[in-house]
């Protein structure tokens, strides 16, 4: 079945790589990235995702192109399809000239991005953010344009109506959705996942990986590292996604539900947690100004254990080494380096910002961050302990899982296979 499946996704990865860049990939290197009228032509990709998230990223671009007019910005959106697309493209080595590392600055993309070390911003990293973006040599590898801290967002609204404090542990999350759904008769649904943006649903075996496996006191940090893992101990995360199914603690569309229907039922109180970090909450208070959220760390699993976050990289801005307009790359991302576009970008995505001194309204997700500021952040599990490739994995498993079309026990044994097959592969 993989066998098929992966000439597939390389094949509509092409397929899209194609529709989206058109020819102009050949015509930027016959014409050194100067368009017929002379002026340079910067291609930009980001992994954003909501609409008020892209509308204060092409907000900024519009302001640098009318402070140089001589300078045209061309900014993509791919979605679920942007790892496929920029990897066909580093197979080409023909990446954007300005590109979102999404959480892979330096293992996926290192080679391709050139040092930022010396731009105005780069030595005001946060002490969390710097150790993710700069290597032991001190290269710089993209601008933060926010800093991850995922954990579960919560309509606040629906927990105060049925007498529910944030969770601590997994146990008591499971206890509030069962709670939720019976005194709401069904009318709202514990989770949302959808089976259209699969990250939603990778998100969850992501993030409860690390309370799993990692946080806790006795762990298996080392023997996913040294790739002696014993992988029957995953199957407790299937086996709780397949229960929470089961029991009708997910919306029930999920397999068809798109990602834009998430802050629809967010505003009409008809969502209780969504895992993973608050960016759809401004467009829902677009719907409904008086809907309030909550933000809450990842509940602990093994007993004795504390809340965590995940974290890292969110959203960054790397340039491609090679590009023929490399000099005004970087007067982008500087551009979008300047205080007051970090902050707008922190505030459209509910985040904080990845560059120190920066202040930015995060309206009443504030107090959570405020709240929850000594937390444990640990790094996004598949960027540590899995190789590149697996994050797809986890994503399409958890599809099939929902689905009904593998078992709890399908699903692990499809993780240690794909974790040896990708090793096995890089380290040739």
């Amino acid at each position: 079945m993989k066998k098929k499946f992966v000439p597939l996704v390389v094949s509509a990865a092409l397929s899209i790589f194609l529709a989206v860049t058109g020819c102009s990939s050949s015509g930027d290197q016959k014409t050194n990235g100067k368009s017929e009228d002379g002026t340079k032509k910067l291609t930009v990709y980001s992994t954003i995702g909501e609409q008020a998230e892209k509308d204060a990223f092409t907000q900024i671009v519009k302001e640098f192109e009318k402070e140089n007019p001589n300078i045209k910005v061309e900014v993509q959106f791919p979605g679920n399809e942007y790892e496929n697309i920029l990897k066909v493209k580093m197979a080409a080595n023909d990446l954007p000239d300005v590109f979102d590392t999404h959480g892979w600055a330096q293992i996926r993309y290192g080679k391709y991005v050139a040092d930022l070390k010396d731009e105005p911003w780069a030595s005001k990293l946060t002490d969390t953010m710097k150790p993710v973006l700069t290597d032991k040599q001190g290269k710089v590898y993209a601008l933060p344009l926010n800093e991850a801290k995922d954990g579960i967002t919560y309509n606040a609204d629906v927990l105060k109506k049925y007498g529910i404090e944030p969770p601590q542990t997994f146990d008591q999350l499971m206890a509030a959705a069962e709670k939720i759904k019976k005194e709401s008769n069904g009318e709202v649904s514990p989770f949302f996942f959808s089976g259209i943006d699969t990250g939603t649903i990778g998100q969850f075996f992501d993030q409860f990986a690390t309370p799993l496996l990692i946080s806790p006191k006795e762990n298996y940090a080392d023997a996913l590292l040294n790739n002696t893992m014993d992988w029957s101990k995953w199957t407790y995360l299937p086996e709780k996604f397949a229960e929470m199914n089961k029991k009708g603690l997910i919306n029930q569309d999920a397999l068809t539900a798109r990602p834009t229907d998430r802050p629809q039922l967010f505003a009409q109180n008809k969502i209780a947690f969504s895992v993973g970090g608050p960016g759809f909450v401004q467009e829902a208070k677009k719907i409904n100004p008086n809907v309030n959220a909550g933000y809450m760390p990842v509940p602990a699993i093994v007993p004795g254990d504390e809340p965590s976050f995940s974290g890292g990289e969110r959203h960054t801005m790397a340039a491609w080494k090679d590009s023929k307009n490399l000099a005004e790359a970087k007067k982008l991302i500087t551009f979008f380096a300047k205080p007051e576009n970090l902050k707008k970008m922190a505030e459209a995505t509910k985040l904080p910002a990845g560059i120190k001194d920066i202040k930015p309204d995060l309206a009443e997700l504030t107090q959570y961050y405020e709240k929850y500021a000594n937390i444990r952040v640990f790094s996004y599990f598949d960027r540590v302990y899995l190789p590149n490739g697996m994050w797809d994995v986890m994503c399409t498993k958890g599809q099939e899982l929902l689905a009904g079309s593998i078992t709890p026990n399908d699903y692990t044994e499809a993780m240690k296979k794909e974790v040896n097959r990708l090793r096995s592969q890089q380290q040739k």
